[in-house]
């Protein structure tokens, strides 16, 4: 089991820097322009997986957050989404083909908002992809979920579609925070939906909570925290938020004067790892907590967790489909993106047969390398550094002498412990994982240039 974080307000005022996520090597920032279908039927050609992965993204919302940094497309007209489907159908007809010899075995719909489908339409998708792909009988199926956007009796129609799996956005249960950021919900409608879903048999029922929006405190987000708790929820991820205005045009509305301090901040991460902890919840990594009887706590145990797009998963031998605007795929040694934006996407698969492809990259053997050695660590928190150099044919402190050299302040901090045979992350060091795998990061250097990242706490 991995060890809860030793908390260091000393360390964490001296590496609380920005970072990647790491939810793929390279990183989405490294893909380039020119990429079409073609790499996609390459990149399936040479993979060796016949497992599938497929996430479909429905870029719609009712209503606009204001801390969302989503690609999502704003609009109360349902028949967008009609339009959406038809264009969505053409994508499934022609990328399914290139799939007839896999096997689904996870579906996962994201957004925007996946609910503000119809009943109707999400049947519609979910009788497209089960004609087109061959699902597994035990397939994991989820849905993303707006409490508020959810129309009576969609959770038990999402059941007998197949769907055994949700994650409610719930981010605050405090109602002037709610206010703040345009999302007001009813605390005890998410309650209901939580205790109606576990009835429904749902396997795993998922919570997404934020800390670091206007208005809240440690003592309300602590408050949150502990109604979270009385839910009961499977999993749950408590993202930091990362206010980037110049970036997200839906930020500018939040007022910076009422966002926390980043002590207090710090503070709320405090308390939420300590508050899961002692509520028996295994600390994951980064932001997500399990219950220690969770498949997730399970694979990371046993060294099988593995990290996608998706976030940590437990089928990381899957080639990875994303269809829809903006989706991308992981298919062998290939990284894959659509288009966009939804006229772009339309338009792109006028003209290119049903293919939205418009960005990638083939991945070198470096990449695939340190993209082993990062998912190693972002997941297990220790890598064995025999077993890689056995896999890739190399002799990892040469090969690696740069990245070690960078780690040499962070093992003087006691965040990393290094032998002959072993990188293990200590409890000083889990929470800056982000900053250990940036050592092995060879991309980063030029991203640090054209971008900015989340904080890492």
């Amino acid at each position: 089991m991995i060890t809860l974080p030793t908390w260091d307000q000393g360390l964490i005022n001296k590496y609380n820097i920005s970072g990647p996520r790491y939810t793929s090597y390279p990183t989405a920032l490294s893909l380039q322009s020119g990429y079409q279908q073609q790499d996609l039927v390459a990149a399936i050609a040479s993979s060796s997986s016949r497992s599938l992965s497929l996430y479909i993204h429905i870029p719609f919302c009712s209503q606009l957050c204001y801390y969302c940094g989503c690609n999502k497309v704003i609009t109360r007209h349902q028949s967008k989404a009609d339009i959406y489907l038809d264009n969505l159908a053409i994508e499934i007809a022609t990328q399914a083909t290139l799939f007839t010899e896999y096997q689904v075995e996870q579906l996962h719909l994201g957004g925007g908002t996946p609910t503000f489908l119809s009943a109707e339409q999400v049947s519609r998708l979910m009788s497209l992809l089960t004609q087109h792909f061959n699902f597994a009988t035990d397939a994991e199926r989820g849905i993303e979920i707006d409490p508020r956007s959810l129309a009576d009796g969609m959770l038990s129609h999402l059941r007998t579609l197949g769907f055994n799996r949700v994650s409610f956005g719930i981010q605050d249960f405090n109602d002037e925070v709610q206010l703040a950021v345009n999302r007001p919900q009813s605390a005890q409608a998410v309650k209901s939906l939580i205790t109606e879903a576990r009835e429904l048999g749902f396997q795993s029922i998922n919570a997404d909570m934020i800390y670091g929006l206007p208005l809240q405190t440690p003592a309300s987000f602590q408050d949150t925290i502990v109604q979270l708790i009385a839910l009961s929820p499977d999993r749950v991820s408590v993202f930091n938020y990362a206010h980037l205005p110049e970036r997200f045009a839906a930020q500018r509305k939040i007022k910076e004067a009422d966002l926390p301090s980043a002590s207090d901040k710090l503070t709320m991460f405090k308390n939420t790892l300590k508050q899961m902890s002692d509520a028996g919840y295994q600390f994951i990594g980064m932001d997500h907590f399990a219950k220690q009887d969770n498949e997730l706590a399970i694979a990371q145990n046993q060294g099988q967790l593995h990290r996608n797009f998706q976030g940590y998963t437990t089928h990381g031998q899957c080639d990875l489909l994303g269809l829809g605007v903006s989706s991308i795929s992981q298919i062998g040694s290939a990284i894959l993106q659509n288009e966009k934006q939804l006229k772009h996407y339309y338009k792109m698969l006028e003209e290119n047969n049903g293919s939205a492809i418009c960005k990638g990259i083939q991945l070198s053997e470096d990449d695939m390398l340190r993209a082993a050695v990062i998912k190693q660590l972002i997941c297990q928190f220790e890598l064995d550094i025999a077993a890689v150099e056995a896999a890739f044919n190399i002799h990892f402190a040469d090969y690696f002498s740069e990245a070690l050299c960078a780690l040499e302040p962070l093992i003087a901090d006691q965040l990393v412990t290094l032998s002959e045979h072993k990188i293990t992350v200590t409890a000083r060091g889990n929470l800056f994982i982000r900053i250990i795998c940036m050592c092995f990061d060879a991309h980063l250097q030029q991203q640090i240039k054209n971008t900015r990242f989340s904080r890492v706490i």
